[in-house]
């Protein structure tokens, strides 16, 4: 099982050096994977949650690709609605090509009204568009380039089955995936869960995935390796803009994590 990182790609700490940081370190602990999230138009509803500046995800992983060797480079999730899908087709096979193939092409339906208004794209429709786009990608791609499927609904779940490469659901609780699993037929699993480490451990039964001491993070790898995960992504960020100013800390955390799995595996 491979283990990736959620780069936060905007917030008032980051910058293009800060960026390059990032991915020095995600590569440098020998994570196989980095990912970037998707806004086009950062309306108040996107800004109360991810504030500018707010670095576009397909430009971003192109520059990255230029300073990293090894490490995949990814979408969670680019909003599919959003942009034409010969215009991501071409963005994805070019940046694909450019990357030596390591573009993973996460893909989601969104949830911000105001930045659907914003962009002329039909709140209510976005979930047909989402099909109809995913349909357009799989018949003009010109390379074979992972398509990952986000969200967890019946709906997110039939289109994973239909069109993805892989299920990536985000931040759920492992026994809410094992569930999913156990009733659906799905093709890979790739999920995204949260990144926060405690000192003492947390007993909320609804405790997300990722959330806790060391040790019980590393008991949720081992559950989602035993679920037949193909990827883990571990999102360090817990909400708080301000924390994007002092990214040390989730690297200090993400240091944590790779060298106790490397032991534990």
């Amino acid at each position: 099982m491979q283990l990736g990182v959620n780069v936060p790609n905007f917030g008032p700490g980051t910058d293009p050096g800060v960026l390059r940081e990032w991915a020095h370190v995600v590569e440098g602990l020998g994570y196989d994977l980095l990912m970037v999230s998707d806004h086009v138009a950062v309306t108040p509803d996107v800004s109360a949650r991810y504030p500018e500046p707010f670095y576009e995800p397909f430009t971003t992983l192109s520059w990255l690709a230029g300073i990293t060797t090894r490490v995949r480079l990814g979408t969670t999730v680019l909003i599919l609605p959003y942009r034409h899908p010969l215009l991501v087709a071409r963005m994805a096979t070019n940046l694909h090509r450019l990357s030596g193939g390591r573009l993973v092409l996460g893909v989601g339906v969104g949830w911000a009204r105001q930045e659907f208004d914003a962009l002329g794209v039909p709140f209510t429709a976005r979930g047909r568009l989402t099909d109809e786009y995913l349909a357009t990608l799989r018949e003009v791609l010109s390379d074979p380039v992972p398509i990952w499927v986000g969200g967890h609904s019946e709906a997110a779940l039939r289109r994973a089955t239909r069109f993805g490469d892989a299920w990536h659901p985000l931040r759920l609780t492992v026994p809410r995936m094992r569930s999913i699993l156990a009733s659906h037929t799905l093709p890979a699993f790739a999920p995204r869960i949260a990144l926060r480490l405690t000192t003492a451990p947390v007993t909320d039964p609804e405790r997300p995935a990722g959330v806790g001491t060391i040790e019980q993070i590393l008991d949720d790898l081992r559950q989602l390796r035993a679920l037949n995960a193909d990827t883990v992504l571990l999102d360090p960020y817990n909400g708080d803009p301000e924390a994007t100013r002092r990214p040390e800390e989730a690297w200090q955390a993400l240091t944590t994590v790779a060298t106790h799995w490397r032991t534990a595996s």
